[in-house]
């Protein structure tokens, strides 16, 4: 069954649990959607995980839209979300409205995400009077990387509690239909999810979110530049990745791949001619 935005406010308020897994790809996608997990999220991660760049801040608009449009292509029921990358919002409202247009008709994506609490509502609300669904972004925001001074905790202390306090409650305002808290203390965040009336994916942000989201590559051990805390590894595939890469390497060099079944025939008398 297709899950859209009203499926979200519907499972928060009976108190079922959403699951968000990031994707990049066709194949990948079509694997999620069959497992059942409720939405995919194209992240602006795929600068990381995908591109090999060290943070997010080089993604642009056609890496969003190429990744995109492959995944909602895998994806039948999921709720896809994409990630609006840096610069592409935080100039103005005109191309925040412009940039979250451009994404939704070049993907057929469901809705955006962007970073950012009271200082982005103005460019939430107007991305939803134009009628595209936002899901919101607080705590540790990765586009603001160098401004926070790396990837740290975010709400340790009561000012800076309060504060995501008010942008969580200003991105309900805004319109935001969920939003992400990254990086925040499960007490925190727990207490945020209980205060609005969206749903709250967290992610590095304890059991007392409406849902969880992980990077898929992490998740199955696919990407090693990295291991997050918060991350739990349920498969452990780069090993058997790396394990089917070695022996397909061995077979080639030492001739027993291809074998003889794994080859076409042609009639003897063919060969025959070409002499």
């Amino acid at each position: 069954m297709k899950k859209t935005v009203s499926t979200f406010q519907a499972m928060k308020a009976e108190g079922r649990k959403i699951s968000m897994l990031t994707c990049y790809d066709y194949s990948t996608a079509r694997l999620i959607d069959e497992a059942g997990v409720d939405a995919v999220l194209v992240g602006d991660s795929l600068g990381n995980v995908i591109l090999g760049y060290p943070d997010t801040l080089a993604v642009t608009m056609d890496d969003m839209i190429h990744h995109g449009a492959a995944v909602v292509r895998g994806v039948r029921d999921a709720l896809v979300v994409v990630d609006m990358p840096f610069m592409s919002y935080q100039v103005s409202v005109k191309q925040a409205v412009k940039n979250a247009g451009r994404l939704v008709k070049k993907t057929g994506c469901a809705a955006v995400k962007l970073e950012g609490g009271e200082n982005v509502a103005d460019r939430v609300r107007a991305i939803v009077d134009a009628g595209i669904p936002v899901v919101g972004h607080i705590g540790l925001t990765p586009q603001s990387v160098n401004a926070l001074g790396g990837y740290k905790v975010q709400g340790r202390d009561e000012k800076a509690a309060v504060k995501l306090m008010h942008d969580a409650r200003a991105l309900e305002k805004a319109g935001a239909f969920a939003i992400v808290l990254e990086c925040v203390p499960a007490p925190l965040a727990a207490f945020i999810s209980s205060h609005v009336c969206v749903p709250t994916i967290g992610i590095g942000a304890g059991a007392g979110c409406d849902g969880q989201v992980l990077v898929y590559q992490d998740m199955l051990g696919l990407y090693s530049d990295m291991k997050p805390k918060f991350v739990r590894r349920f498969a452990e595939l780069g090993e058997g990745m790396r394990q089917a890469f070695a022996a397909y390497d061995k077979a080639v060099k030492d001739g027993t791949f291809p074998n003889e079944s794994e080859s076409f025939k042609c009639d003897a008398a063919v060969l025959e001619r070409l002499y």
